[in-house]
């Protein structure tokens, strides 16, 4: 009988961490989805053309609603991409752009329409937009 009692005293307090674990992990991914920032495809309004990366990936910022905008990067080479005057985006199902597996890009060229499938979309700030000029 006595070690039920201290059994369930130690029970109570393991239960409690527990609890404030499983409550600091749903914290956590909230703040991370809340910094992935999402958006919706509805939203873009533009896009201009961005320098290349070291590994030499295509690039292009997209404009979203009024004062955000998303670097966009593409698995390896994008035909015409920097020359482009249109781009189209081709969806995997609905909701929210979140990541480069949510869409890829279709750039027209001369011998079509060409998709380019994106390995990054991340939200920029004013500071590094203006790094890249």
């Amino acid at each position: 009988m006595f070690n039920r009692q201290i059994l369930a005293a130690l029970a109570v307090p393991l239960a409690l961490a527990g609890c404030a674990t499983a409550e600091r992990d749903a914290i956590a991914d909230n703040s991370d989805s809340a910094a992935r920032s999402c958006f919706f495809l509805s939203q873009v309004n533009g896009f201009n053309d961005a320098p290349d990366s070291e590994n030499g990936s295509n690039q292009i910022i997209v404009n979203v609603s009024v004062n955000k905008k998303y670097l966009f990067e593409t698995f390896g080479s994008c035909p015409d991409l920097d020359w482009t005057q249109t781009i189209g985006f081709d969806q995997r199902g609905p909701g929210q752009i979140c990541q480069g597996m949510d869409v890829d890009l279709i750039v027209p060229t001369s011998i079509g329409p060409q998709r380019c499938p994106l390995r990054m979309i991340r939200k920029i700030s004013k500071a590094e937009i203006d790094a890249m000029k």
